[in-house]
């Protein structure tokens, strides 16, 4: 009973053999040999060519691994609407374009920033907002090469004398007085002198060298530095405290450092040690000596700000405030020659 149902099912499946016009025999061959056609338009001209042929639906299943089921269903949409019943019925959404309006759109809700108190717009975010895809607010993003997420900070001065400072200044490097030195001088003060408490452990293959989170602090000292702007030379000093008298002290090697009656311009910043009334006396007794102050948050006219940044000297067996001598002189030293090679 089982075998006949078998051979009624196997007879039942090849039956209403599918009949081709020259035409479209001629037209499914073409889809069939197609590389550039989508993959599944050239299986169903294949399976329409091959119920053609004779053969049986266990022969399609095997050559096209479908199921009976896939068969039936495209043979059925061949036999109602012939070629075009081959074609799928959703040809998925047309390409969509982005408008100028919709660009606006984004880059105006980018400048306003959200209104929930967030600090800048996620993509995500934005888009949500929108109502358009996030990869739409991805692309405007990097098509105006905005990054809602940096911020960069800056300093503006509000000293009313701003442009009369800054002329002056910037007249000394481009154009200094005859026969005069122009200095710019600036401080770092409070460099550290740390020792680790822990052992440092050594930098290995995939691995950094590790230092220890506690530390223990050996004291401070403060290196001051004078750049010739015409020799590019570098005068060097390091002092146990940070006050005007040190400042003074400082001015002093300076003047020592030129011809006597030489005209010497100071470029300094604005800070109090600069300004006390010890400073200006020490002025009133070298009168070939005079500071020029950098305007209100405009250290940056001093062209030693860079050379003084943050200083730490560590050592895993000694560390001495003496330390931060030899490494703030090497620094000098370093920095001297650096400017010789300089056009």
């Amino acid at each position: 009973m089982t075998s006949l149902v078998v051979i009624w099912y196997s007879v039942r499946v090849t039956l209403g053999r599918i009949l081709l016009a020259p035409p479209e025999r001629r037209e499914l061959k073409r889809r069939a040999r197609q590389r550039s056609l989508a993959a599944e338009l050239v299986k169903r001209a294949e399976l329409i060519l091959m119920l053609a042929a004779g053969h049986s639906y266990r022969e399609v299943r095997q050559q096209l691994d479908c199921s009976d089921e896939y068969i039936r269903e495209w043979k059925r949409r061949f036999q109602e609407e012939r070629l075009a019943g081959l074609d799928s019925r959703y040809r998925g959404s047309q390409r969509r374009t982005r408008t100028a309006e919709t660009e606006a759109r984004i880059l105006e809700a980018t400048r306003q920033g959200p209104s929930d108190g967030t600090t800048h717009w996620s993509s995500y975010r934005l888009a949500k907002e929108l109502g358009i895809s996030q990869s739409s607010v991805g692309r405007v993003w990097r098509q105006f090469g905005i990054q809602p997420h940096r911020v960069r900070k800056y300093m503006a001065s509000d000293d009313p004398e701003f442009e009369e400072k800054a002329a002056d200044i910037i007249g000394l490097y481009l154009q200094p007085p005859a026969n005069a030195a122009v200095f710019c001088v600036d401080e770092k003060s409070a460099i550290q002198a740390l020792d680790r408490l822990d052992p440092v452990l050594p930098l290995s293959p995939g691995r950094a060298e590790r230092h220890g989170f506690e530390y223990f602090r050996h004291g401070t000292l403060s290196l001051y530095a004078a750049l010739n702007t015409r020799t590019g030379d570098v005068l060097g000093k390091t002092a146990p405290r940070h006050t005007s008298a040190e400042f003074i002290d400082f001015l002093s090697q300076i003047v020592a450092s030129q011809p006597e009656g030489r005209e010497i311009h100071i470029v300094v910043d604005n800070l109090s040690a600069h300004k006390t009334k010890y400073v200006f006396e020490f002025l009133q007794a070298n009168p070939s000596l005079r500071i020029h102050y950098t305007p209100t948050s405009s250290s940056w006219l001093c062209r030693t700000v860079g050379m003084t940044g943050s200083q730490e000297v560590t050592n895993k067996t000694r560390t001495e405030a003496a330390q931060i001598l030899v490494v703030s002189q090497s620094r000098i030293a370093k920095a001297n020659i650096v400017l010789e090679h300089l056009p």
